[in-house]
């Protein structure tokens, strides 16, 4: 058997348990190992739970079990959480089980990362300074060295937009575009593409002005910055071209002209993607030394609890983790 995806319970007070329960009963989860509270799993609806000391023990669960690995250091009490609140017991168990989940794929225990949502919170509750799931994989794989850069991408059937800045205030993010930020993103959007069986992907980048800065006269970014920085890819052999009007890049991309677009900004470059729904939306981490994917919502406090959650996403996310793996064979 190879190694198997491990799902990371995310946070206990939202909907993750849930979907990620639904993924087992509808049969989407065969072959991975959730790492997490079993407790947690069994009010979420996740039936017989099978409690594991390794991924290599998932061959032994008997059909219709989840197995479950527990990580050190998790808080008790976690199925005793209210829905839907935030608490820095969740918060510290989501870093718990991010953090063992990496540890057993650098290990080679597991095949790839598959995170359920957490809330940023209650992260920072816990005292987890990390603004999101992006910034503490990236830690956590640099192994006591320099972090490895790593880009944020969303993806789904019809668009893939990678981050140029990621969980900053809008103000610090345009601060953050630089000749070499656009240029590093443009250098990961192409060597990740190889992931998933494409080479060269024609690459669209958007600018960060309107209508692209309409020639300096909205801001010089497009002209100063990201323009240089996608000459400079081209002439390393990345399919760039751009800076395109944000407004009218992603519906080109959506119609076939481009296979990825690089977006300066989060909100410029989600949004597009989540407008399509965010049933089948991906967040991709690029960079890693490893696959990582994930739903592209968050915790859900709102319906946590009431058997709503709709796990589409994370069962995209687990098809992707699957693809990108078969496509590294």
């Amino acid at each position: 058997m190879s190694a198997p995806l491990l799902i990371t319970m995310g946070d206990a007070a939202g909907v993750g348990p849930e979907i990620i329960a639904a993924a087992f009963r509808q049969g989407e989860a065969e072959g991975c190992v959730v790492v997490g509270d079993p407790a947690v799993l069994r009010r979420a609806g996740a039936g017989i739970v099978a409690v594991i000391d390794s991924p290599a023990d998932l061959a032994a669960v008997p059909p219709g079990c989840v197995p479950v690995l527990v990580p050190p250091g998790l808080p008790e009490g976690l199925a005793a959480l209210p829905w839907g609140r935030i608490d820095a017991r969740a918060g510290a168990a989501a870093a718990a089980c991010i953090e063992e989940a990496v540890r057993r794929v650098r290990a080679g225990e597991g095949g790839a990362v598959v995170t359920a949502p957490i809330h940023k919170e209650a992260l920072a509750a816990a005292g987890v300074h990390f603004p999101g799931h992006t910034e503490m994989l990236q830690a956590l794989a640099a192994d006591g060295g320099e972090p490895p850069p790593v880009r944020m991408m969303l993806a789904n059937d019809e668009l893939r937009v990678v981050l140029v800045t990621i969980h900053v205030a809008l103000r610090q993010a345009i601060e953050q575009v630089s000749y070499d930020a656009v240029l590093q993103t443009l250098r990961i959007a192409h060597a990740a593409a190889a992931a998933w069986g494409q080479a060269r992907p024609r690459i669209a980048v958007a600018g960060l002005n309107p209508h692209a800065g309409e020639g300096g006269l909205f801001g010089r970014e497009e002209i100063e910055i990201i323009a240089p920085a996608i000459e400079a890819a081209r002439v390393e052999g990345v399919d760039a071209s751009g800076p395109f009007p944000p407004d009218t890049v992603f519906m080109r991309a959506r119609r076939g002209a481009f296979d990825l677009v690089v977006a300066m900004t989060h909100d410029h470059g989600l949004i597009p993607v989540k407008y399509l729904g965010v049933e089948q939306g991906v967040n991709v981490t690029l960079g890693l030394p490893f696959v990582r994917t994930s739903p592209d919502h968050g915790t859900a406090f709102d319906i946590a609890g009431q058997g709503r959650a709709d796990p589409s996403s994370l069962v995209a996310a687990i098809r992707w983790a699957r693809a990108a793996l078969a496509a590294r064979a």
